[in-house]
């Protein structure tokens, strides 16, 4: 008789994702619980679980759930050391409804998602150019978020300031104007009791805030023009797509843009996918609902560049109007035809 000599079992790990701990549940192949303990979110915290795993056998898969948030940190970890990692979505409601919720069991099932192959989206690629360009993206949105409610607030002061300062600021002209004029003001702060002198000082400070912001802008935009020419050229040489917008698909579609199967599954994540809404003799399609917002917010800007810039696409725009297409219709398809020439050019880019 032959044996056969059995090497380590291979393991299906889940791991449900928190701020401050990572749950960990481990399957055999034929789905049998081995183990489930809890981590810290630290260096140690990682090295401890790959022990703890390594006792048990060789990891095949790993499913876990926010490997973009909560989970990066252990993500990078173990790709760096050649583990597949996997996207796994919250668990289901039956589920939920059924046993309950906790850690060990939302690690469980997210396993088991892994497992029965329902859970097959490869995780994103956090190590390289693209993930630079999201964090510069979100130091640029917060500085935009806090420029506009500086803006917000001089509208406001102005509208309650003394009449002789209201009409000083205004007449300057344009927002930058308004805002030059009130940074130069020169408060008596000897009396800061008077309405007058405080709303010019109020103003002043507003209005260097704004400058501020203006200044922290310009440098992100220079750091990230750079970053996005490197990543994709080819993505930029499309019609109507300028820095903002190609940052925004680059971060949507992520590093690995493998993981992304074919346009389709691209226009499905960027929320631009037709699906079917017809009902008797009303025989239409809409966009589903699902996907990145922002990457869906991107196209329909693209979309409307198009539409006063691109000669081609105006021709298109006439030609379905005739055939008796709303313009929200045909929005919506050019938006599709978008999402098509952005992931071949995205290919290109990061292939």
């Amino acid at each position: 008789m032959v044996t056969i000599a059995k090497g380590p079992p291979r393991l299906i790990v889940g791991v449900d994702s928190h701020k401050n701990t990572h749950q960990a549940a481990v399957l055999d192949a034929n789905g049998a619980l081995l183990g489930n303990e809890c981590f810290a979110v630290s260096s140690s915290g990682y090295l401890e679980l790959e022990a703890w795993l390594s006792n048990l056998g060789e990891i095949d898969r790993v499913g876990m759930e926010c490997t973009g948030s909560y989970a990066a940190g252990l993500t990078r970890f173990l790709r760096e050391r050649g583990v597949e990692v996997l996207e796994v979505n919250s668990t289901h409601r039956a589920v939920r409804a059924r046993r309950g919720k906790d850690d060990p069991i939302d690690a469980e099932m997210a396993a088991r998602k892994v497992l029965s192959g329902e859970a097959h989206a490869t995780a994103k690629d956090t190590t390289g150019d693209i993930e630079a360009i999201r964090l510069l993206k979100v130091a640029r949105e917060s500085a935009i978020k806090s420029r506009t409610a500086a803006l917000l607030q001089i509208r406001d002061v102005l509208i309650t300031a003394p009449a002789q300062l209201r009409e000083h600021i205004e007449c300057a002209g344009g927002a930058r104007h308004r805002v030059n004029r009130a940074a130069s003001l020169r408060p008596d702060a000897d009396h800061l009791g008077q309405p007058l002198q405080a709303a010019k000082l109020s103003l002043r400070q507003l209005a260097r805030r704004v400058k501020f912001f203006d200044a922290e802008i310009a440098e992100v935009d220079t750091h990230l023009r750079l970053l996005v020419a490197n990543c994709a050229p080819a993505l930029l040489a499309c019609v109507g797509i300028g820095t903002q917008h190609a940052a925004q698909l680059l971060i949507t579609a992520g590093q690995n843009i493998g993981r992304i199967p074919n346009e389709a599954a691209f226009a499905r994540l960027c929320g631009v996918a037709p699906i079917p809404v017809s009902s008797g003799h009303t025989h239409r399609m809409r966009l589903h609902r699902g996907g990145d917002r922002r990457a869906n917010m991107t196209l329909h800007l693209i979309v409307v560049a198009r539409l006063r810039m691109d000669k081609r696409t105006q021709a298109y725009m006439e030609r379905r109007r005739a055939e008796g297409l709303s313009k929200k219709d045909i929005i919506r398809c050019l938006k599709r035809f978008v999402a098509r020439e952005v992931y071949n050019a995205l290919k290109l880019d990061l292939l």
